[in-house]
């Protein structure tokens, strides 16, 4: 009996493991929304045009006056409406079964689309009389993508389209004009990198970059061109459905910069006739130099991805503060001096056109102050593809469009580890979607990238990745019952410790939490708010509430865990100079500071020896 007993709770302990497992893959996967596109069986659509119903799409021509975002009106007609009709924008214009890749098993018949739409609406989508009059007008924002668009009206919901009518087509006055442009950071302090998306092959026209100084002469530097095609793909949809031309990516190095300064810039693209191709003009400030003792202020935040501000795609609640934390970040642009967003970038997984769609909604900032990114598993996770983690959270993508798209200081941008320097702040960004652990190759980075600061120019030490290597009392990390990714802190807490490691940031877990100074699981300061002196252990920082659907938090709050917010969010680092600096945290919904604290010490309390962090020493004189 008692044997029995014990067996039945074992059985009820295995199935509670395995749904908190599942509730981890629901949690981090389908519990932060579906991607919209992906709802979409667009492999089952079939031809079903009615001769009496329209779609009319108007402007004809965008973008006459240089603008790369356009309003389009659609009116459409269908003397058969449902609730649950659709229209979709497709590009480019052209999407019917010739555009399709062959099928090479003889068995299966070729879809009549085989391109997913790049947004949708709803027929009755600000259009309630819909469904009685069987006409509606829709208004969607669309960005320059490099292609025509055309609109289709939809009967029988997304799982089981049919096509009833297609609009005219409309298009950008130069659909291949250099837009976008994003900065980052070069691998030595005095460059900036300017990565930007345009249709001109290198064969037609030469990319390059014209800057200067401010008030002084123009200097050119040339761009290298990077493409993107369907076979570097890794999976599905990325490789079917998903697939769009992303384009020609080009990167130029602003070499030689003066520090702190005030730089103007444009993209330009030499056409073979001798024509100039122009972007319009930006201007970015040049980085301080490492130990340069200056006001420095860096945006750390996580998962923010994309959204559509027509309500297109919304339907799913996918990144639902997803453009509160961007209008933020702009609003308060002119006190920003860098932005670093830690993985989980817009969620494309595998829908390519989403990628233009997130440099475009990130431009304001991208285009103004270094635009720092990191890997996560939905750019980079694809099985038997190299990645740590065997799922398919990229959508295929693995790691492709992210180290294309932008660019970062990495010795392998495949291996997306790597150091920059901004003044007083080091950065070591970890690559959480490869083997961290003791022995790998990126173990051997991250304890070179912490051993190699001067802290006596740059005292502020910040360490990286997306998963939580520290600490988290996420839901499922409470039930997984170490509060951390698992093997996360194993082999890394010792570097932290021993290289005095001030902050370490996180992102994955869709909220915002921050720890005491820890070590081993314990606080080692007793202070909350305002730490001064010697610091004794590592202040981790989850700042996943950058706008995916939210996580929740373990019914048990930890000991360690100082402060918790279930809300949309990012932190913001302030570096008066090399003794004081001030960490916020703010929600996006209002931009005001919930949470903060403070660092007060001078250059002896950093090298001051606390607990594993100093080697044996002698008597000898």
């Amino acid at each position: 009996m008692g044997q029995r007993f014990l067996c039945a709770k074992v059985s009820i302990f295995l199935a509670l493991l395995c749904f908190a497992s599942l509730s981890f893959t629901w949690g981090h996967i389908d519990g932060i929304g579906e991607q919209p596109l992906a709802k979409i069986a667009i492999h089952k659509a079939t031809r079903a045009l009615h001769e009496s119903a329209s779609v009319t799409a108007y402007p004809v021509v965008l973008g006459v006056k240089g603008e790369d975002t356009e309003w389009v009106t659609v009116d459409l007609q269908y003397p058969n409406p449902s609730v649950d009709d659709w229209v979709g924008v497709f590009s480019p214009a052209k999407f019917d079964g010739s555009t399709c890749p062959p099928v090479n098993d003889p068995k299966e018949q070729s879809p009549y689309i085989c391109s997913a739409p790049i947004k949708y609406k709803y027929a009755n989508h600000s259009n309630p009389g819909y469904t009685k009059t069987g006409k509606a007008s829709l208004k969607f924002q669309l960005i320059n993508q490099r292609a025509d668009f055309s609109f289709a009206l939809f009967s029988g919901g997304v799982s089981n389209p049919k096509l009833v009518a297609v609009s005219n087509s409309i298009v950008f006055a130069n659909p291949k004009a250099p837009l976008y442009p994003r900065l980052a950071q070069g691998k030595s302090w005095d460059e900036m990198t300017v990565t930007w998306t345009s249709g001109y092959d290198i064969k037609e026209a030469i990319p390059f970059v014209e800057w200067a100084l401010k008030g002084e002469n123009q200097v050119r530097s040339p761009a290298g061109t990077l493409t993107i095609d369907r076979n570097s793909m890794c999976g599905s949809p990325a490789r079917t459905v998903g697939w769009r031309d992303a384009g020609f990516i080009h990167t130029s190095f602003l070499k030689d910069l003066w520090p702190n300064s005030v730089y103007t810039y444009k993209m330009g693209h030499l056409l073979s006739n001798g024509t100039y191709i122009w972007s319009k003009s930006y201007s970015f400030k040049s980085s301080p130099y490492p130990g340069q003792d200056s006001l420095q202020r860096v945006i750390i935040f996580g998962d923010m991805g994309k959204a559509e501000r027509d309500g297109s795609n919304e339907y799913s609640d996918y990144q639902p503060g997803s453009l509160n934390t961007t209008d933020q970040l702009i609003k308060d642009l002119k006190n920003i001096d860098i932005v670093f967003h830690i993985g989980d970038i817009c969620y494309a997984n595998g829908y390519i056109s989403q990628w233009d769609q997130f440099t475009a909604q990130v431009e304001p900032i991208a285009s103004t102050v270094p635009y720092m990114i990191g890997s996560g598993n939905h750019e980079r996770d694809w099985p038997d593809s190299g990645s740590f983690y065997d799922t398919t959270d990229s959508g295929g993508e693995c790691g492709v469009l992210a180290e294309t798209m932008f660019y970062v200081p990495a010795e392998n941008r495949a291996k997306f580890w790597y150091s920059t320097d901004y003044g007083m702040f080091h950065f070591c960004i970890a690559d959480s979607e490869h083997d961290w652990r003791e022995g790998s190759e990126q173990y051997r980075f991250i304890e070179n990238c912490l051993a190699s600061v001067d802290r006596r120019k740059q005292p502020w030490l910040i360490f990286v990745a997306h998963r939580v290597l520290g600490y988290s009392s996420d839901s499922w990390y409470g039930m997984e019952g170490s509060f951390e990714e698992p093997m996360g802190r194993q082999s890394l807490q010792r570097l932290w410790q021993k290289y005095r490691v001030d902050i370490a940031f996180y992102g994955h877990v869709h909220n915002y939490e921050r720890t005491c100074p820890i070590y081993q699981n314990q606080c080692v300061n007793s202070g909350k708010n305002h730490f001064s002196g010697t610091v004794n252990g590592t202040i981790h920082i989850v700042a996943g509430g950058g706008g995916s659907h939210l996580s929740t938090f373990s019914q048990l709050t930890p000991s360690w865990s100082l402060y918790r917010d279930f809300d949309f969010g990012f932190v913001k680092l302030t570096a008066f100079n090399h003794s004081s600096l001030l960490f916020e945290y703010k929600k996006s919904r209002d931009g005001r500071v919930y949470d903060s604290f403070t660092i007060l010490r001078e250059y002896r309390d950093v090298l001051a020896c606390v607990h594993d962090s100093c080697g044996a020493t002698t008597l000898a004189s």
